[in-house]
C-alpha cells in the first residue's frame, strides 16, 4: 500500500495489561522500527491511574492520539483485544498485527480467581493484582470487569488485514482462543509460534514476520 511522502504511515504499539511502554516487547519494537527511521508510538496505557484500567479508557485514549491518516496497530495481549477494538470503530486502521490476543479474556482470566476471590472483589470493588512494571500489587477496580463483560468478541466484524502471533504453550491465553478468532475471519492470517504467552523465545521470528506483513525495509 503506497503513501505519499507528505502522508506517511503511523504505527502504534499497544503493550499489554499490567503491563507498560517499558516492557521487554515494547522496547525491542521501538528499537527496531527506531533502526528503520520509523516512529513507533507508545502510549502508556496505565495513564497513572491502573486502578480505574477498563477497555473502554483505552480505547479513548487511543482514538484521541488516532491521525487522520493510514495507521497501522500492533498490540500485545489486552493491548492486541484492544487494537482489534479500535480497528472495528476507526476506519484509518488499516493493518493489525495482534501477539498473543487477549480474546476471551474474562472466560480465561476470571476462573482461575475463584468464586469466592471473584466475590470479594465484587463486594470490596478492589482486588491487589500484580503489576509488571511497577513491580508490586496494585489494587484494580471491579469496573474493569464490568466494562469489559459489555463487548464480545463475536461482535469484531471488519474485514482488514490482521496477523496473528500466537504461541502454542501459551497457557494465559490459549492459542485456541485465536484460533476461534481467525476461523471464522478469512481476512486473518495466523501464524502458531513454539513459545508461550510473552513470545520472548521468538522476538526474531516475529520482527520477520512484523516486516513482511507491514512491508517495511530490509536494513
Amino acid at each position: 500500500m503506497a503513501h505519499s511522502q507528505s502522508s506517511p504511515e503511523c504505527y502504534l504499539y499497544l503493550h499489554g495489561f499490567a503491563s507498560s511502554p517499558n516492557s521487554a516487547k515494547a522496547r525491542e519494537l521501538g528499537d527496531r522500527f527506531q533502526d528503520l527511521g520509523i516512529a513507533l508510538e507508545i502510549p502508556d496505557l496505565n495513564q497513572d491511574d491502573f486502578s480505574h484500567l477498563s477497555l473502554s479508557r483505552q480505547l479513548a485514549q487511543v482514538e484521541a492520539l488516532l491521525p487522520d491518516r493510514p495507521v497501522t496497530v500492533i498490540g500485545s495481549s489486552f493491548g492486541g483485544l484492544t487494537a482489534a477494538w479500535l480497528a472495528e470503530r476507526n476506519p484509518q486502521i488499516q493493518r493489525l498485527v495482534l501477539l498473543a490476543p487477549a480474546f476471551q479474556f474474562l472466560a480465561h482470566w476470571l476462573p482461575r480467581l475463584g468464586s469466592e476471590q471473584l466475590l470479594r472483589w465484587q463486594q470490596e470493588q478492589y482486588m491487589a493484582v500484580y503489576h509488571y512494571a511497577a513491580q508490586t500489587e496494585l489494587p484494580l477496580q471491579y469496573g474493569f470487569v464490568t466494562d469489559l463483560a459489555e463487548y464480545h468478541d463475536g461482535d469484531l466484524g471488519r474485514s482488514l488485514p490482521t496477523l496473528i502471533l500466537h504461541g502454542v504453550h501459551d497457557d494465559v491465553i490459549p492459542v485456541q482462543a485465536s484460533r476461534d478468532y481467525a476461523e471464522q475471519r478469512p481476512w486473518v492470517k495466523l501464524i502458531e509460534l513454539e513459545s508461550d504467552h510473552s513470545l520472548a523465545t521468538v522476538s526474531d521470528r516475529i520482527w520477520q514476520e512484523i516486516q513482511a506483513f507491514c512491508e517495511l525495509p530490509l536494513l
